[in-house]
């Protein structure tokens, strides 16, 4: 007889355990949960385009947040997707208020600007690209996010973070672009900048 499968123990898991342990008991620290979620905050918070500084300052705020508000998340499980929603909000508030007052964004993140008929397609375009990358499993959200900002990922910390084995990072992440891939391509608005 075969035994049952368990279901390995993933990041949202880890970290509403932590959260739970923090919030029911006030001398339980928040290191552990800091310690879990900060790398992917630090990663949605960059991917607004900001600069570290920046994506640090929203980071910092989204756990501001988190410890003012503790008390009104009833369910563990939900903190990591609240921590998600806050730094995203705050980066895109950050980051918007940084292109209005003129201000510069991360000189890695950014590229030339092109002439307005071509930044209107432009804009177009990555709209059409990040409509299909949102229509993504959250796994491949998560993944292609830290990868696409990171230049030599540290799998184990990858691992550890997104709660997935180390060996099915890369094949994962295969999976995860080839789905985008076959969405884009099956996309007649797609204009393929190859």
């Amino acid at each position: 007889m075969t035994e049952p499968l368990t279901s390995p123990v993933t990041l949202v898991t880890r970290a509403g355990q932590a959260f739970a342990a923090y919030r029911d008991d006030p001398g339980t620290p928040i290191d552990e949960l800091v310690r879990l979620v900060t790398p992917i905050l630090w990663h949605c918070a960059r991917g607004q385009g900001l600069d570290e500084a920046s994506a640090g300052d929203v980071v910092q705020t989204a756990w501001m947040r988190l410890v003012e508000r503790a008390d009104t998340i009833s369910d563990p499980q939900a903190v990591l997707g609240w921590l998600l929603s806050t730094t995203r909000r705050e980066a895109w508030r950050v980051a918007t208020g940084r292109r209005r007052a003129g201000g510069e964004i991360d000189d890695a993140m950014a590229a030339p600007v092109p002439d307005p008929a071509s930044q209107a397609s432009l804009d177009e375009q990555d709209r059409l690209l990040w409509s299909h990358v949102r229509a993504l499993s959250e796994r491949c959200r998560a993944l292609l996010r830290v990868i696409a900002h990171a230049d030599r990922p540290d799998y184990a910390r990858l691992s550890e973070t997104l709660g997935m084995p180390v060996g099915s990072i890369g094949p994962t992440r295969g999976r995860c672009l080839a789905k985008l891939r076959a969405a884009l391509a099956a996309d007649p608005r797609w204009e393929s900048r190859a």
